[in-house]
C-alpha cells in the first residue's frame, strides 16, 4: 500500500516548498494540507503593525476588526475604514485585525508573490495580512478557495482537520461564517517565516500566541453559478430582440398549461449557444471574466492621454509600472494573442502579452522593441499602465 505524502516538510534555500514545485502541485495542490517549516523567513517584517493600523485607516482599502470575547465564545465584526482613535479604544488582547490586497498598497508584500510564480497569475487573488493580539482569532472556518498562511512577526496556533466527516454547519450567533462544532486532528504553532497550505474545505482555526502577523496568500476560485451567470451574460450581449422562442410546428394542446416533451426541445433549440460554443470564444469570455473578478478597485486615467505617437517618443527612455490594481492575463490566438487587463481584451503579439503579464516593472526600451503601440497606449491612458 502506498504511503501517503507527509503534512510536514522542512524547506530549504533551493525549495521554499520543502519540494519542487511540480511535486507541491501533484501531491498536494487541491489533495491535501501541507506545513512548511522555514520556507519564507524574509518576509516577517515587510510591513510593520503600525504601517497596516495606517492602510486600514485610508478609505479605499478593505479592512475589518474581529473581537473576541474568550468568556462568552462570541465573536463581533467592524468593518473599516477606522480611525486612529478606534484602535485606542481596543482591549489589550483577542482581536485581529484584517486588511486586504495589502500586495496592491505595499511593494514589499507584493514581492511575496514571486515565491509562487508556479501558479499561473490570474489564479492568485491578494495577499491579506492580518495583525493579531495575544489570542485573536477569527473562529473556525472553511475556505472555500486554496490559501498559503505564511507567518509573520510573532507564533499563531493552527488546528486543522483533515476528518472527511467533519460537520460544515455554521453557527448561528456569529456574522461570520464560524463552524458550530470544530474538532482539530493535527495542530501546530508556527514560527515566523513558517507556512501552512490548505486547500478548500479544510476547516481550520488560528489563534495569535502573543501578538502576531499573518500573510494569506489566497487563490481566486470563482463558484460554477458565478461562471455559468457571467458566461450567460456574455452569450446574450449580442443577441437581438428578434431572436425568440417560436414554434411553427405548434399542433392542437391535449391539456392546457402542460409543458410537454415537445416544449421542452423547442426551449432547448432556443439555447443552442452553450452547446456550440467553441474554444475561443470560452477563452474570450474567461479572460474577461477572471481577470475582472473580484477586482477591489477601478484604475482611474491619467488626466492627459497619450496619442500611439507620443508614447512611442516617450517609451524608450522610460520606465512602465503596472496598476496593481488591474489583473493581466493571455491566451494564444492563431499566431498572436489576446492581452486582458481588467475586463478588456485586446489583440497584441505573443511576446508583447508575455512582457506585460511577467513583471510588475517594465524597461520601456524593451516594450519599444516588441512594437503594439496602440495597445500600450490604451492601457496607459486606461490607467492600467503608469510612465515613469
Amino acid at each position: 500500500m502506498k504511503r501517503a505524502p507527509s503534512i510536514e516538510v522542512g524547506a530549504t534555500p533551493r525549495q521554499p516548498l520543502g519540494m519542487s514545485p511540480a511535486r507541491f502541485l501533484r501531491d498536494y495542490w487541491q489533495k491535501r494540507p501541507l506545513l512548511i517549516r522555514g520556507g519564507f523567513p524574509t518576509f516577517g517584517k515587510a510591513i510593520a503593525p503600525d504601517d497596516l493600523a495606517g492602510l486600514a485607516c485610508e478609505e479605499a482599502a478593505l479592512s475589518r476588526i474581529v473581537l473576541h470575547d474568550a468568556q462568552r465564545d462570541r465573536y463581533t465584526l467592524h468593518n473599516g475604514p477606522f480611525a486612529e482613535s478606534d484602535f485606542a479604544k481596543l482591549p489589550k488582547t483577542h482581536w485581529t485585525l484584517l486588511v486586504q490586497d495589502v500586495d496592491k498598497w505595499d511593494m514589499d508584500v507584493a514581492a511575496l508573490l514571486d515565491a509562487f510564480a508556479f501558479i499561473p497569475s490570474w489564479r492568485v487573488d491578494d495577499v491579506m495580512l492580518s495583525y493579531a493580539t495575544d489570542g485573536g482569532g477569527v473562529g473556525a472556518h472553511v475556505d472555500q478557495y486554496d490559501v498559503f498562511l505564511v507567518q509573520g512577526i510573532g507564533q499563531r496556533h493552527w488546528r486543522i482537520s483533515t476528518d472527511p466527516r467533519a460537520p460544515k454547519d455554521f453557527r448561528a450567533d456569529a456574522e461570520l461564517k464560524l463552524l458550530r462544532k470544530f474538532v482539530a486532528t493535527h495542530d501546530w504553532v508556527l514560527e515566523p517565516g513558517d507556512a501552512l497550505y490548505l486547500p478548500p474545505g479544510v476547516p481550520h482555526e488560528g489563534t495569535a500566541i502573543g501578538e502576531c502577523t499573518t500573510f494569506s496568500v489566497g487563490m481566486r476560485a470563482p463558484s460554477q453559478a458565478e461562471l455559468l451567470l457571467d458566461f450567460s451574460e456574455f452569450l446574450a450581449e449580442p443577441l437581438g430582440e428578434e431572436q425568440r422562442l417560436s414554434d411553427p410546428d405548434l399542433l392542437p394542446v391535449r391539456n392546457i398549461g402542460e409543458i410537454d416533451a415537445a416544449a421542452i426541445s423547442r426551449v432547448r433549440a432556443a439555447m443552442p449557444h452553450f452547446s456550440s460554443v467553441d474554444n475561443v470564444t470560452i477563452a474570450r469570455w474567461f479572460g474577461c471574466f477572471i481577470t475582472r473578478y473580484r477586482s477591489a478597485q477601478i484604475a482611474v486615467s491619467p488626466q492627459r492621454p497619450l496619442s500611439p505617437a507620443q508614447l512611442a517618443k516617450r517609451l524608450p527612455s522610460a520606465r512602465l509600472l503596472r496598476n496593481p490594481f488591474s489583473r493581466f492575463s493571455w491566451t494564444r490566438l492563431g499566431r498572436g494573442a489576446l492581452l486582458f487587463v481588467a475586463g478588456e481584451s485586446h489583440a497584441c503579439s505573443i511576446s508583447l502579452a508575455q512582457a506585460l503579464c511577467a513583471r510588475r516593472e517594465l524597461e520601456g526600451a524593451s516594450l519599444a522593441r516588441l512594437g503594439g503601440q496602440e495597445t500600450l497606449a490604451t492601457l496607459v491612458n486606461g490607467g492600467h499602465l503608469r510612465l515613469l
